[in-house]
């Protein structure tokens, strides 16, 4: 069911509510990610979703394999969507290091792969905020701490470089970095005009999906007023608005 709110898809990547995105958004943001269906009740109404467009949802999303279904009627995300909450995790709380200069750099060592394969692997790798440099080869300044997945490490080499290029030049190239950051200002506007609960709703899992994107460079390499923290901040307020974990999405 598509619920009539006032936010509609822009520039700052707003999309219209639906009673799925809302049970997963609610979902995703839930340490352990599990809600009875009462309280799934309780939680959607406030966005115009009843309770027969609720359980009409959940039916298609334990169908589809985004949702488990308990025998006491508790629904909690599946593996994949476990995934992509740590994702999200990462990208509201990532762990970072002080950064010395080094870049890590992966080359891709295998070949003969598909076009869906190396979609899938680049998607990863830029879940990994890591940007291709030329083909097969991708990089990022060397302050996060995270390890990369067994998979990934077996069909590339990891190394440790020090490009000749300045590094504010090639952080520039490499990433779109006054676009993210004008999308991030327009998504702390429109967070500070939205009063109605779906309006909210619909702007804070924008700026999730936004700070997916953040490369999360050291402060030397970013534009001045980098707006990272500021959205991150203003998410953490809105979960600790609703009462719930600042680390879901």
């Amino acid at each position: 069911m598509r619920m009539n709110v006032s936010a509609e898809p822009d520039g700052a990547g707003l999309r219209p509510l639906s009673a799925r995105s809302v049970v997963l958004s609610l979902l995703l943001g839930t340490h352990p990610p599990r809600l009875p269906v009462k309280d799934l009740l309780r939680l959607v109404e406030p966005f115009g979703v009843g309770g027969s467009a609720l359980r009409a949802a959940l039916s298609r999303m334990t169908a589809a394999g985004d949702l488990r279904r308990t025998d006491d009627a508790v629904y909690g995300l599946s593996d994949r969507l476990l995934a992509r909450q740590r994702r999200q995790d990462e990208a509201v709380r990532p762990r970072t290091r002080a950064w010395q200069g080094d870049w890590e750099m992966l080359i891709i060592t295998t070949t003969g792969r598909g076009p869906a394969e190396r979609a899938d692997l680049r998607t990863r790798l830029a879940f990994l905020r890591l940007a291709e440099l030329r083909e097969g080869v991708w990089l990022r300044p060397a302050n996060l701490v995270r390890p990369l997945p067994a998979d990934v490490l077996e069909i590339t080499e990891p190394c440790t470089a020090r490009p000749s290029r300045p590094a504010s030049e090639l952080a520039a190239e490499l990433w779109p970095l006054t676009t993210w950051a004008a999308t991030a200002r327009a998504l702390l506007s429109r967070a500070a005009e939205a009063h109605r609960p779906p309006d909210r709703f619909t702007v804070f899992a924008a700026a999730v999906r936004h700070l997916l994107k953040d490369p999360v460079l050291p402060p030397e390499l970013l534009p001045a007023d980098w707006p990272g923290d500021d959205l991150r901040g203003a998410y953490a307020a809105y979960r600790a608005e609703l009462g719930e974990p600042a680390e879901g999405g």
